[in-house]
């Protein structure tokens, strides 16, 4: 049997922060510095409670993991990441179409503050992360009719604009959006 281990680390910084990005991430100075540890701390901390057999799931959760510098088959057995499990072909447009954790959990879970413009929190995504997992795992898998609905509904649903759409640049932060990049920084993938 699987657990679920739940961690909510801050990371207090070392350097000067141009911007916390407060209604993208959260967070705030004061939190930070009442509740941040430093980062070789907190990597230390998920390493010692991530068991080697977990599988990771989360939005995207390639890049959490290149992050934190954890490496598959050695600090965790997997990962599965909910873009790819609700990535739908969209004929459309002759391509797929991806989906941000938001306007999955609103359309297919009625979660009713997933497209709330102002507070993240990373917790609260994780909790979003697992109950999509499980809608996929037990609700759609099991029944292709079922997934076609959500597929169906997903493409249908208007999607509120990101963060990055809604603002091109925050408090002097280029968000990355193509379309609007202000910092010059090269786009992958």
């Amino acid at each position: 049997m699987r657990h679920i281990i739940r961690q909510n680390v801050y990371i207090k910084q070392d350097r000067p922060v141009a911007s916390y990005l407060t209604p993208l991430t959260g967070l705030t100075e004061e939190l930070l510095w009442e509740r941040g540890v430093p980062l070789v701390q907190a990597l230390a901390s998920v390493r010692s409670i991530l068991p080697r057999d977990a599988v990771l799931i989360g939005q995207n959760i390639r890049q959490d993991v290149m992050w934190l510098g954890l490496k598959e088959g050695v600090d965790f057995e997997g990962m599965q990441d909910l873009q790819g499990l609700y990535r739908i072909w969209n004929e459309k447009f002759r391509s797929y179409s991806v989906f941000a954790q938001s306007h999955l959990a609103r359309v297919l879970l009625d979660w009713k503050d997933a497209d709330m413009p102002n507070e993240h929190d990373a917790a609260e995504d994780a909790r979003k992360s697992m109950a999509l997992f499980n809608h996929h795992r037990f609700k759609l898998l099991p029944d292709p009719q079922a997934m076609q609905t959500a597929h169906a509904a997903l493409l249908a649903a208007p999607v509120a604009p990101s963060f990055a759409k809604r603002n091109a640049t925050f408090e002097g932060v280029c968000m990355g959006n193509r379309k609007t990049c202000t910092c010059g920084a090269p786009f992958l993938g």
